[in-house]
């Protein structure tokens, strides 16, 4: 190498954060662990079985109010990082949110394997769960399938969803990354 043409070495930052911020980030990152932990646990817990053919009149409409109440978090999540709103934690309730989501489909196709002929190979929470991972990747094993009307409309719904609200939602989680890192890489060397 020419003499001259090399950067000129700059030492590795050490991060400043703000007064008080480590046990605020510490605190939120707790939030978000026992929320994750809690909608998992009601997951596993709560009576999903009583919400297929015994009761769809309240099935259907509790599980349309949840899809419809995270895409609305979704798109105000979205909206914030898209106006870059400063002082949000969009990042974080995206990626909550994308969980939820997930959630709300898996109860949704164990709620419907409940009645017969609608899936093939969906006997538990756990498959129902997978069954939504699958669908989501687009991967379509085929070991589970939605055999009954119901089922396939879901399952294409997730699709849809997914499809709208969870790629809009992960390209703003991205945007917001990608952000985060770029004002942290503008900040000045400490003195």
């Amino acid at each position: 190498m020419r003499e001259g043409s090399e950067q000129a070495h700059r030492p590795a930052r050490k991060q400043r954060p703000e007064p008080g911020a480590p046990a605020a980030v510490r605190r939120l990152w707790a939030g978000a662990g026992a929320l994750v932990v809690a909608v998992g646990a009601a997951y596993f817990l709560f009576p999903l079985e009583g919400l297929g053919a015994d009761r769809p009149w309240l099935g259907w409409p509790l599980f349309v109010l949840c899809l419809a109440l995270v895409a609305a978090l979704l798109l105000r999540q979205v909206r914030d990082v898209v106006l870059e709103k400063p002082h949000t934690r969009s990042g974080l309730m995206i990626a909550l949110l994308m969980c939820l989501a997930v959630l709300v489909f898996s109860s949704g196709y164990y709620a419907l394997a409940q009645q017969p002929g609608q899936f093939t190979g969906l006997r538990t929470r756990v498959d129902a769960l997978y069954f939504t991972v699958v669908t989501l990747a687009t991967v379509g094993y085929g070991d589970i399938t939605p055999r009954g009307q119901e089922a396939r409309v879901v399952t294409v719904v997730q699709i849809l969803y997914t499809l709208v609200f969870l790629t809009a939602a992960a390209t703003a989680l991205t945007r917001r990354l990608h952000t985060v890192v770029a004002a942290r890489d503008r900040r000045p060397p400490p003195s």
